[in-house]
Parts: C-alpha cells; structure tokens; sequence
C-alpha cells in the first residue's frame, strides 16, 4: 500500500510540476525570442495571485484526497488522459505563439502597431484563439492528471469564465484593426473555446 502510494503521488506530482515549470519558463523565453529582452517583464511568466492560490488549492485536494481515498489516485487511464491534454494543450498554445510571432502578446492591444498583422493561418485556420484554447485544455488536463475531481470542474469554470469574457474584449480591438477581414474570418473560424462565439 504505501509503495504504491509513493509511487502513484510521485509519478503525478512529478508529472505536474514539470508541467508547470515547462510552461512557464517557455511562456518567458518565445516573449524573449519575439519581443526582445528590454520589452519582456516577470508578467510573461504568467504567474498571478489566483493562479498560484488555484494551484495551491488543487495540491491541497491531491494531499486530502491520497491520503483519504487513495485508490480515487490509481485510475491511470484517466491520470494518461490528462497528461496527454496537457501535452496538446501545451504544443498548441506554443504553436499559436510561433505562429503569431511577433503579432503574439500576453496583454490585449488596445492600440494598433505596425507589425500587428491578422494572423490567419497554420493553429488560426482552426480556431480564432488557439492559444487561449490551449491554455484551457492544459489547465483542465492538470488537474484530471492528478485526478483531481472537485479541481477539474473549478479549473474547467474559472478558466472557461475567464476567456468568455476576454474574447468579446479582445475581439471588439481587433474589429478595429482589421475590419472586414476579421468579420469574415470570425464568420469561419470558430473561438476554440467552447460556447464562446
């Protein structure tokens, strides 16, 4: 019992803070690659209050949950779903920012800059927002890795909530920039968020 616990909570734990570390410090080093040193802040690590408060809380219901119901941690099919999410999730997300290259920013332009182009092609064929797509689907695939019920449905909400209402933001800027083309492209391409148009 307490081999196969060591094992199942290092193998998971493991595999989720690699996930993080791995995202995080790539996040920082394409704003690096694309948008020099000098314009790159700590920001583009990514990292906010909530976020870590959210992570915390999803290690709090690991720690109570293998400890108390440890054979809910033992369905490796489900544990492999998740680690395959964040794996797409993550080859995604990293796709949209390569894809975008420069055109690619953490925070919204509200302000249209010369070498901002409308990016239609390779991940943005798909889905409008690749990147937010693939930020949702590795933040869920966290937490199902871990096989964290009560954490995947609070991920799946907060994370769904969050881009519900940045997209229309977001999308109202880049109406500005791009007119026609945008509507005609929005026409087409679905979000990559579900429900949200």
């Amino acid at each position: 019992m307490t081999e196969v616990f060591t094992y199942t909570a290092c193998r998971q734990l493991s595999q989720m803070f690699f996930a993080i570390i791995f995202f995080h410090i790539s996040e920082y080093l394409l704003a690096i690659m694309f948008h020099g040193r000098s314009n790159v802040r700590l920001s583009s690590l990514l990292i906010s209050k909530n976020y870590l408060l959210a992570m915390l809380i999803s290690l709090m219901e690991y720690a109570i949950e293998i400890v108390f119901f440890p054979s809910l941690k033992e369905y490796w099919w489900i544990s492999n779903l998740g680690l395959g999410m964040v794996v797409v999730g993550e080859v995604m997300r990293k796709l949209a920012i390569i894809t975008a290259g420069r055109s690619f920013t953490h925070l919204i332009k509200i302000h249209h800059e010369e070498h901002h182009q409308l990016i239609t092609h390779g991940v943005y064929r798909f889905c409008r927002h690749p990147s937010y797509c693939g930020f949702f689907i590795w933040s869920v695939g966290t937490q199902i890795m871990l096989c964290n019920p009560i954490a995947t449905i609070g991920f799946g909400v907060v994370v769904w909530r969050f881009f519900s209402q940045r997209i229309p933001y977001e999308e109202y800027f880049l109406r500005q920039f791009f007119g026609s083309e945008y509507e005609e492209y929005a026409r087409h391409v679905p979000s990559g968020i579900p429900f949200v148009r």
